[in-house]
């Protein structure tokens, strides 16, 4: 199906374009990172996001403790590298 111009009330033609998709958000990057099985450590979130850890750190802390009401948990594993992930959602 072709698109069909379209009139505007200046006199121009423009062409129907697709609406533009909402880029992925760095907290919902983080979040799928921390839905994974083996969690993830600061450093993955660090390169991943493009953060310091500080900014790790607080947007655990404020976005997902605080706001979103989502626990975060962390475990250090046999490697020595602590890991976080998000709790399962209680329904």
């Amino acid at each position: 199906m072709a698109k069909r111009p379209i009139k505007t009330t200046t006199g121009r033609t423009t062409r129907k374009t697709a609406p533009a998709t909402k880029p992925e958000t760095k907290q919902a990057l983080v979040l799928g990172l921390l839905r994974r099985q083996d969690g993830a450590s600061i450093a993955e979130i660090i390169q991943a996001a493009d953060w310091q850890s500080h900014s790790v750190r607080g947007f655990f802390a404020g976005a997902l403790k605080k706001r979103l009401k989502i626990e975060v948990i962390s475990d250090k594993g046999e490697d020595g590298i602590r890991r976080y992930y998000v709790a399962p959602l209680k329904s």
